[in-house]
């Protein structure tokens, strides 16, 4: 059994450190989970974020940082979400150092039920391919909850013009001034999907301020009477593509509000932000979908060509 110790996140001086094991476990598991250390900066700054609370260190006898985790705490909700991330250096792999991230996650948020007055549940994403994370995860008590695909469409092949229903007009996000109606129509799009926490203006605004958000990217769809119906977030993270070596962009969000659903607002943003993904010159589009989804989102994106390329599951468990 290895020798090894906790500690709390140190701040930025641990970046290379945590981004060098990250980058180390994708090299053997190939999960498509590496990253760098400007990245991972940014995660860590979000505002709803407590690093020195939320992230966990272990190390060697040497002092070699072996293992870490974190958790992304839901800042609005009940029950309280907690979601678990973490790696385990290769080399280091015996079970004891994934326990103690578990357990670790698991007292974290006892506190946060303690603080908040409120029920808390811990809740971890793994890929479908990756056997021990499944198997260290069930044996501590967690159970399946839901599955995810990850999809892929090749923007060489046709893409359909948009066709918007009469009385909407396709306008680029006007900015930050308008942040309070664009985070009502997010909230509205998604209050009927699983496990929903609102978005804050806060955190909207952190996003609108990083270097990967780009305007052109960011799509709304907007009734006559200028209520904002639909949208189309797209973005490409430069930094990935020049470290996986492929050409991609996410549609990272999309959605339709209550009451303008059903007359294809959906397919009209989807087939819009797939021509703006082209237009960057990017290769391959990207999206995710809760395969349980009630709206119809994965045949909407099948219909539209997209493909599996990933299955990922949510695991979780009451504290």
């Amino acid at each position: 059994m290895l020798s090894v110790s906790s500690r709390r996140y140190a701040g930025e001086s641990d970046l290379t450190a945590i981004a060098h094991l990250m980058n180390t476990c994708e090299e053997v598991d190939r999960l498509d989970e590496g990253t760098s250390i400007s990245e991972l900066g940014q995660k860590f700054s979000e505002p709803s974020r407590n690093p020195a609370r939320d992230i966990c260190l272990w190390e060697d006898a040497s002092g070699k940082l072996i293992g870490f985790a974190e958790l992304s705490i839901a800042e609005t909700g009940e029950p309280i979400d907690g979601w678990l991330w973490f790696r385990v250096h290769p080399d280091a792999r015996c079970g004891d150092v994934e326990a103690a991230a578990v357990a670790w996650g698991e007292t974290r948020m006892r506190e946060v039920a303690s603080w908040r007055g409120a029920r808390v549940k811990l809740r971890s994403w793994v890929n479908a391919v990756d056997a021990d994370r499944i198997s260290v995860l069930e044996s501590c008590g967690f159970i399946v909850d839901r599955h995810f695909w990850r999809m892929a469409r090749s923007l060489s092949e046709p893409i359909a013009e948009p066709q918007f229903p009469e009385g909407f007009t396709l306008r680029l996000f006007p900015g930050e001034q308008d942040a309070e109606a664009w985070v009502e129509l997010y909230n509205q799009s998604f209050i009927d999907h699983w496990n929903h926490h609102d978005l804050t203006v806060e955190k909207f605004k952190y996003d609108l301020a990083q270097p990967s958000y780009r305007k052109d990217l960011d799509l709304i769809a907007v009734a006559a009477d200028g209520t904002f119906a639909a949208f189309c977030y797209c973005e490409i993270s430069t930094e990935k593509c020049d470290r996986t070596g492929r050409n991609e962009g996410w549609i990272m969000s999309l959605g339709t509000r209550r009451g303008f659903r059903k007359i294809g607002l959906g397919r009209a943003m989807l087939l819009a932000g797939l021509h703006r993904l082209k237009a960057a010159g990017v290769e391959t589009a990207i999206i995710g979908v809760d395969t349980a989804n009630p709206s119809g989102a994965l045949r909407l994106y099948e219909s539209a060509d997209f493909h599996n390329i990933r299955d990922k599951i949510s695991y979780v468990k009451d504290v």
